[in-house]
């Protein structure tokens, strides 16, 4: 049996909304194709997927299966035709995302040694939207921070690097060789949209500002919102006049890593992966103790 794509997109819309009416208005259907649709998928599937009745509808235990299974699978088809439809444009790309702080260029130096004929692209990604770039094809490789959801990717390990909190110029331990998480108990976090980023054990309130990257990061920490915390190497490339970077020996490392779409498989990938592998201590280097020493210098 086939699963076909189309009826998928039906039912995640209603699964959703739980509201065949709003789900029919958004895939721009009459209400009564969208219910036929997702009874033909349940036919060929063999098992009820939404419960309807006066109260609504619901998802079944087979239905939240399909929910959880169909966002990787429709992302994976989407980014087969980004690439068949590159490929008819007779260009050879490879998308290569990466987070703040990650140096990319000694893979791609290396790469192109061999492959000198593929363009590789890069990209800043960010910590909510790693996981989805890679899954509907607009990267084809991420450089990534943990934790990641992995479901439909294959996620290796690459290196580790030490955790800096990020303070305001007039905090109290500004310019301190190196504090404690214990030492910031209780300080408002500015939170990123993943708060599960964030590598603290001690508590910390909500400082009630959503911010998205290292940049809005450190205008909130300049103007006394909260504190913050970044992997080294992000705050070795982004200095701020009002912000000061402390280590914090005590907490975990963060963990940067290789991830790719699990359904990817090409000689090209394989082979940028072999590059990035080859080159993480360069890469790594980025955090060195010389120039980390210089991003403390200008952000005091």
């Amino acid at each position: 049996m086939d699963l076909d794509l189309r009826k998928l997109r039906y039912f995640v819309a209603v699964a959703d909304r739980l509201h065949f009416g709003r789900a029919a208005e958004d895939l721009h259907i009459a209400q009564p194709v969208l219910s036929r649709q997702i009874r033909a998928l349940e036919h060929d599937l063999g098992t009820p997927l939404l419960i309807r009745d006066s109260h609504g509808v619901a998802l079944t235990d087979a239905g939240r299966q399909l929910l959880t299974d169909a966002g990787p699978l429709l992302a994976s088809a989407h980014a087969v035709r980004r690439r068949v439809t590159a490929a008819a444009g007779g260009s050879r790309r490879l998308m290569v995302g990466f987070r703040a702080g990650i140096t990319v260029t000694p893979a791609v130096q290396r790469f192109a040694t061999r492959h000198p004929d593929v363009v590789v692209d890069m990209q800043r990604i960010e910590s909510d939207d790693q996981a989805a770039m890679l899954l509907d094809g607009r990267i084809d490789i991420g450089y990534v921070r943990l934790p990641i959801d992995e479901t439909g990717l294959r996620v290796t390990p690459l290196y580790t690097e030490p955790w800096v909190a990020v303070l305001p110029t007039g905090h109290r331990f500004a310019g301190k060789e190196r504090i404690t998480e214990a030492d910031l108990a209780g300080e408002p976090l500015l939170w990123p949209p993943d708060p599960g980023t964030q590598p603290t054990k001690h508590p910390h309130p909500n400082a009630g500002y959503l911010v998205r990257g290292v940049d809005e990061t450190l205008e909130h920490v300049a103007a006394g919102r909260g504190i913050s915390f970044l992997a080294r190497s992000a705050a070795v490339f982004y200095s701020h006049p009002e912000v000061s970077y402390v280590p914090v020996p005590d907490l975990a490392p963060d963990q940067v890593c290789l991830a790719v779409a699990a359904a990817r498989t090409s000689s090209v990938v394989s082979d940028f992966l072999a590059a990035a592998h080859a080159t993480a201590e360069i890469t790594a280097e980025c955090g060195n103790d010389e120039m980390w020493q210089l991003a403390r210098d200008a952000a005091s």
